[in-house]
């Protein structure tokens, strides 16, 4: 479930959502936006033009697209978590040595964001990625927060946003999370056994700093590859050290 809209501005709440199906899109023009949210033309106009005056949106022809406005905004939030500067030099290593992608995300608000990413030896396009929001239960690096918070907030994520199933093996029920989120925080790490995506395993780490949860890292890749075998065996000792080794660098920078 996502909140209702009591206590907000409804132009902006309407602004957001253009800004949602441009991006959802990746384009689009004022007709198809306004069959979308069901708005008039006028108003859809009225929106992107608002966007155009101060760079959010662009038109190209007859289509808007989302401008470069956000880049800076996006940077700059980026930028200001210290997790995100310290592990980017141990995440391209991460990757250079097993090949395989490594990702740090961050949670707000009850959802999980894709910070950064190396594909690795992969011909995977991560950016495709970063800046998206996921539901924490969905991947290892989401579970590996969760782990960290006391059940009633895990209570109070789930009211709020649910527990929507991606694949066969995603977890769609609270109690089952619990006891998952109970072996996370007794072996240090967590698994998503093609839990968000169908042939994909992860193996994922909360990060700790000032006994706050600042994010995890994770290791993902094909299940063929990245067996539970080997993740136990060797990723997760791996994945273990390198986030000791950030927790450190946070609290000695």
């Amino acid at each position: 479930m996502t909140d209702g809209n009591a206590g907000t501005v409804k132009s902006v709440e309407t602004m957001f959502a253009v800004v949602d199906v441009l991006r959802e899109r990746d384009g689009a023009r004022v007709t198809a936006i306004a069959d979308e949210l069901d708005l008039s033309k006028s108003a859809v106009h009225k929106h992107l033009s608002t966007l155009r005056n101060h760079r959010f949106a662009v038109k190209e022809g007859d289509e808007y697209r989302l401008g470069l406005g956000f880049f800076g905004y996006g940077s700059y939030v980026r930028t200001r978590y210290d997790v995100f500067r310290k592990a980017k030099p141990l995440i391209r290593e991460l990757a250079d040595e097993t090949g395989e992608m490594v990702w740090l995300i961050a949670e707000e608000n009850g959802m999980g964001m894709y910070l950064f990413g190396d594909g690795g030896s992969l011909d995977v396009n991560v950016d495709s990625l970063v800046g998206t929001w996921r539901h924490l239960h969905l991947n290892s690096g989401g579970k590996a927060i969760l782990s960290r918070f006391p059940e009633d907030r895990v209570a109070e994520i789930v009211e709020r946003h649910g527990l929507p199933r991606r694949t066969d093996a995603t977890i769609t029920d609270l109690d089952e999370l619990l006891a998952e989120l109970e072996t996370v925080r007794d072996r240090g790490y967590a698994l998503n056994r093609a839990e968000d995506m169908a042939g994909i395993h992860a193996v994922g780490v909360p990060i700790m700093h000032r006994d706050r949860v600042q994010g995890a890292l994770s290791i993902a890749g094909a299940a063929n590859r990245l067996t539970e075998d080997r993740i136990h065996d060797e990723y997760a000792d791996r994945l273990l050290t390198a986030v000791n080794d950030l927790e450190l660098n946070l609290t000695y920078r």
